[in-house]
Order: C-alpha cells, then structure tokens, then sequence
C-alpha cells in the first residue's frame, strides 16, 4: 500500500519537537517538505513567550474552536480575522481594519498566535538523557534536569542544523487543511502575520501530496461547564484563570496570594497521576470535586472586607470554600485541531465515532489513527506527538522517522483492512478517552518503539539504512525514572488513583 501514496511534497504543521523531527526526517528522505509554525520562532511548548494568550470562552468545551476565533472578514474573500474570544473593549476601540487587514492592535500577534503554556520557572520532569534525539546532542555539562531555554535553545539548534529552518514558515498560522478531490491532493490555507507600522495579513493557498499534523497538546484550554463558573469569571476576570495564562504577567496577583493566604486548596477527582500528598506544600488541602460556585452581594459588594471574593464554592460532598483570594483551573486541554474541522465531530460521544472521524465532543483523543500515527481512511494524513506519559523528544522523533520512511516509499502502510483491524483490537483492550494515548504501563514504551523498529526494519530497502531502536543509556535512563517515580509514591498505574470527597472543609 505504501508504493500507492506517490508522495512528493509534504506539509508540516507545528515547530515544536514533533514538527521539527518530522520535517527533519522527511527532507533527509529526499521529500519536498514546507513547515508551518504560527510563533515567529520554533521550540513549540519550550518556547518561552512573555505574553499571555487571551482568555478563553467559559465554558471552553466544543474541540474544533480551537484556541483561537475565526471568521470570515467577508463572504466574497478568504481572510480570516481573528479577533480575542472574550473581546476587550479597550482593545477593541483601538483597533482598526481596512479592506487589506491592516490591523493596528499592540496584541494582534498573540491573537494570531496565542502563546504557549511554558513559564520562565519551567523545568523538564524526564531526564534529558532520555530526552536526547538523532539530530543533535545537549550541550557538555548540563544535569538531567534544566530550565526550559537549555530544551528550547535545543530545539531551536537543530532546527537550523538540520535545514528545518529553510523550509520553515514562521508567523503563519495554518487556517484550513482539505483534501481536493480532483487533484487528489491537500489544499492548505494559511496566513501569515507581517508586522510594520501596522500589522498585515498575508493570505496563501498551497498544495501537498501529504500532511502531518504535529501541533501538540497543548493548545485549547479546557474549561468545564460547572455551574456558576461563567459568572465568577465575568464578576473577578483577574482572579480567575486557566493554568495556560502567563505566570509573569500574573506575578503581582501572585505576590498577594503569597503574602496572605492562610491556605490552599487542590481540588482532585482521585487522578491516577496525581502527585502524593508529600510534595505539597504544608499550606495545602487536597479536596473533592467542586459542584458549583456560588456569588454572594451585588458589583458594589463583590469584595469582603478583607478583599477576597465575595462568594463561595460548594463541594460534591456538601462543604463550603470561603473567603478565597483566587481560582486557578488546572483543568488541561482538548485535543483540537480547528484547521480539520472536518474531521471534527463535537456532537458525538467517543462511542459514537465513525471511520471518518477523528476528534469527538470530549476532546479527549484522536480516533482512527494506525499506530497512534497514520489516519487509516486516509494515511498521507499523519500525526506525530499523539502518546502521553511518554520521553516526548525520544519518543516523537521515533514515529517522525516511520512517518518519513513510509511516505517516501522505504517503508509499507499494512492494507488498510489490516489497519482497521489492529485499531478495534487496540480500542477493545484500551478503551477509549485519554487512556488510549497513554503508555505509562510497566514496558508500554518500549514494547511500542520495538514494534514501530520491526515493522520499519521488515522489509530492507536499497539505499536506507535500518532504523535503530532505543540506545542502552535511553533504556538506563527509563528505568531510572521509573524508579524515581516509584520512590517519591507516586504511581503510573491505572486505577491507583484515591478519592478525597470525604475531605471535609467549612467557611
């Protein structure tokens, strides 16, 4: 099936690791490769970006929205406009649009590019040693746990020695991906931010043989529908926010939080993965699910005496939060690809997923994919970066190199009724959700690079050399995380999660 792709030119979309190994691998298989990337620089989640992106809709729950509003500007054009989802109306008076998108907007940038999740206090929780790629080695000296700008500066050194950098288009934002029935090929719209004495959009049309979608996790903030939550957030827009929202521009709040809370409370669903309660700090609750927030006192009354919210949460188990200062929703992301929306079917339950589809209503997982990679309705459609609890850099840079192998021809897709088939049996073992994605079992990520090693190295191509599997001290390192995890209690397993509904608090 692999000799039927015919591919030649293939698209990139992110510049993150997943994008810059694809890339990488792709044009040393001799493929026309173009990258997308929406930030003016690559390094995906490393990159550090001192603003903040915009705050999103609450709730904040459809997954093809994607993190960022589009609208045509005009039916009988193809721009797109993207203005703020929750608009800022001093913002807003000082914009102005004329018929070429000409947008004069100090912010115009993050709403064309909304800013990552990364913090200036960032540090990687895997080893680099296990965090190492192909493409090129960490620098002398450096510990197995840094600060983000060593991975970002990592990123964006083999970016540029592995010609990813020529290839690239930074600033733009890709807007559409269709597949052309006639010309059987992909029609990709971007748009490209050009900054000046105003900022301008430049609109593109271009067209591939192939796609790859590696624009990571985390993009869309997830925002639950919990009763009250809206009006809390309209009434205190500064004191409650996701996790997403920059922590510097956040400092000040910060600092008062700091300086006068008596207490800090971590609500928990009894996650698998939830840190042990030893590594909270003294201060620190852990507590149940929330059911609803509750306002108290009208505008002129929003503050108690002491300035806090004038308001309460309400526990699943009946208790009462009171006198808080803050609200931090640390509540992750959805899976959200905007540009396919297509394949978007926010109406349905995981459940109820066809063939054709990839992301469902709870924005959990990618359905449909051979190998967490290839769409099986369609394989010049691919995806890097899709498995969690995993050494990311290692890991992505190994299904880049399966993905530049088969689509160059040096490397067989199995028939698409094989692919079918594997799928079903993986989702009957599994199941579906977030889970489906995970390799956090005892061997899963080993077992999975194995596998992908032996389909690449099954039949030897002329010319290609064989694809190499984990190195020993990848393996070390793996088992030495492992151990660390165990060490510290807190465990990978499923179903290791403990409830705290009977954690009761009072105002």
């Amino acid at each position: 099936m692999g000799d039927d792709l015919h591919v030649h030119s293939v698209a990139v979309i992110g510049a993150g690791v997943s994008g810059i190994c694809a890339a990488a691998h792709l044009l040393r298989q001799g493929l026309e490769v173009k990258l997308f990337e929406r930030s003016s620089i690559a390094g995906g989640v490393w990159h550090f970006d001192e603003n903040s992106a915009i705050d999103p809709q609450y709730p904040n729950l459809l997954p093809s929205l994607g993190d960022y509003a589009r609208h045509r500007a005009d039916e009988d054009q193809s721009a797109y406009q993207t203005p703020p989802r929750t608009p800022d109306p001093r913002l807003e008076a000082d914009n102005e649009t004329d018929s070429r998108q000409n947008v004069k907007s100090k912010d115009f940038a993050t709403r064309h590019a909304p800013p990552g999740p990364c913090y200036a206090g960032l540090t990687n929780n895997v080893a680099l040693r296990a965090m190492k790629t192909t493409l090129g080695d960490w620098p002398e000296g450096l510990g197995d746990f840094v600060n983000q700008r060593y991975l970002e500066q990592y990123l964006q050194g083999i970016a540029q020695t592995s010609g990813v950098n020529d290839v690239a288009e930074y600033n733009t934002r890709v807007e559409e991906v269709v597949k052309d029935p006639v010309r059987s090929k992909w029609s990709v719209k971007t748009t490209t931010l050009r900054n000046g004495a105003t900022s301008e959009l430049l609109e593109r049309d271009w067209h591939f043989d192939a796609v790859v979608v590696a624009s990571g996790h985390y993009n869309m903030p997830r925002v639950p529908d919990i009763p009250g939550l809206k009006e809390w957030k309209a009434r205190y827009p500064d004191r409650v926010w996701h996790s997403k929202r920059r922590w510097r521009q956040q400092q000040r709040h910060i600092e008062r939080v700091r300086g006068i809370a008596e207490k800090v409370f971590q609500s928990s669903r009894g996650g698998d993965l939830d840190l042990p309660l030893s590594m909270l700090p003294p201060s620190a609750t852990r507590i149940g699910g929330v059911r609803r927030f509750v306002l108290e006192g009208d505008e002129e009354h929003a503050f108690t005496p002491s300035g806090r919210i004038n308001g309460y949460v309400e526990l699943t188990n009946g208790s009462k939060l009171c006198d808080l200062d803050r609200v931090i929703l640390a509540t992750g992301y959805l899976t959200s690809y905007p540009y396919l929306s297509q394949y978007h079917a926010d109406d349905k339950q995981p459940e109820d997923a066809s063939e054709s589809d990839l992301v469902t209503g709870d924005g959990n997982m990618v359905h449909n994919l051979h190998k967490d990679i290839f769409f099986i309705n369609d394989p010049t459609l691919s995806f890097v970066g899709q498995p969690y609890h995993i050494s990311t850099f290692s890991l992505f840079e190994f299904q880049a190199q399966v993905v530049a192998r088969v689509l160059s021809g040096a490397a067989k897709l199995p028939s698409e009724r094989a692919m079918r088939q594997e799928y079903r049996e993986r989702v009957a073992a599994r199941g579906l959700g977030r889970d489906f994605h995970s390799l956090r079992g005892d061997g899963e990520e080993l077992g999975y690079v194995r596998s992908l090693v032996e389909w690449m190295n099954a039949t030897p191509s002329s010319g290609i050399l064989p694809m190499v599997g984990h190195t020993e001290s990848f393996i070390q390192a793996h088992k030495d995380q492992r151990e660390r995890l165990a060490f510290i209690g807190r465990s990978r397993q499923k179903g290791s999660g403990v409830s705290f509904e009977h954690v009761a608090v009072s105002c």
